[in-house]
């Protein structure tokens, strides 16, 4: 579905959630099943659609996707300065807001964090381990992953990744709350969002396209790590979408209602 006017209530009588999607290769793929109870209202950003102006005009929700740019590429993405703006409105207005790999990038230069592009440590790609640290537990949206209060050997989820650029600071006041063996932040929270460095939506079709774009990728490699740990993968994915969307769900029937 494409987002159209600005405060128009979901035909379905669900709750509407905007998306962000900044790359006709980086859709929502499996969110787009499991993000289940609301209404997606899709801003197909890369081919002219306008960005919403504000946290107003998103209804009750917002995520943000990835993208083969950069978070501060605006010559290459001119409508990267609207996202940015409109997450960090959304993100002090008490929207729920998800920014996923670029979606994260994007959230943390907006908020005051730092990017490095191309970060020395080189492209993360595959399904990684993302370990939690303690401040996950207890998180409306990480939690559900699995027990947080095992033993810290058992406190990681395989996670599907694809991304050279990094954040390296985060922004003030952003609680930490994942890293992975190559990259340190990996998961974080700020305001009402959450920014997530690897890609919970991707099936393993999609990132093994991804991977075939990059000469520093095996492919073929990466597709049977993936088919090793899929159900674990899959798992942890359709967990981190519907806590998003229950999390909508429960802050709108919290919200008065405006008359």
């Amino acid at each position: 579905m494409t987002y159209q006017t600005p405060g128009v209530p979901a035909t379905s009588g669900a709750r509407v959630v905007t998306v962000i999607q900044n790359s006709p290769e980086v859709p929502l793929d499996r969110f787009a099943d499991w993000l289940t109870g609301v209404e997606l209202r899709t801003v197909h950003a890369y081919a002219g659609e306008t960005v919403p102006a504000s946290a107003d005009e998103v209804g009750d929700g917002l995520v943000v996707l990835g993208g083969p740019m950069s978070a501060v590429d605006d010559q290459v993405a001119p409508w990267l300065p609207a996202v940015r703006a409109l997450l960090a409105d959304a993100s002090t207005s008490g929207v729920p807001t998800l920014g996923l790999c670029l979606g994260a990038q994007l959230l943390a230069v907006a908020r005051g964090g730092r990017l490095q592009v191309a970060a020395p440590p080189g492209r993360e790609a595959g399904v990684i381990d993302v370990q939690w640290r303690p401040e996950a537990v207890g998180d409306p949206i990480l939690d559900g992953l699995q027990d947080l209060d095992v033993a810290d050997d058992r406190r990681s989820t395989p996670q599907p990744s694809m991304h050279a650029d990094a954040v390296v600071d985060l922004p003030r006041g952003a609680t930490w709350l994942a890293s992975s063996a190559t990259y340190p932040y990996q998961a974080f929270r700020v305001g009402s969002a959450w920014g997530l460095q690897f890609h919970p939506e991707a099936g393993p079709e999609l990132l093994a396209a991804w991977a075939a774009t990059h000469d520093d990728v095996d492919a073929a490699a990466l597709r049977a790590e993936y088919d090793r740990r899929a159900d674990e993968v899959a798992a942890g994915g359709r967990a981190v979408a519907q806590a998003f969307a229950l999390l909508v769900n429960e802050r709108a029937d919290t919200m008065p209602e405006l008359v």
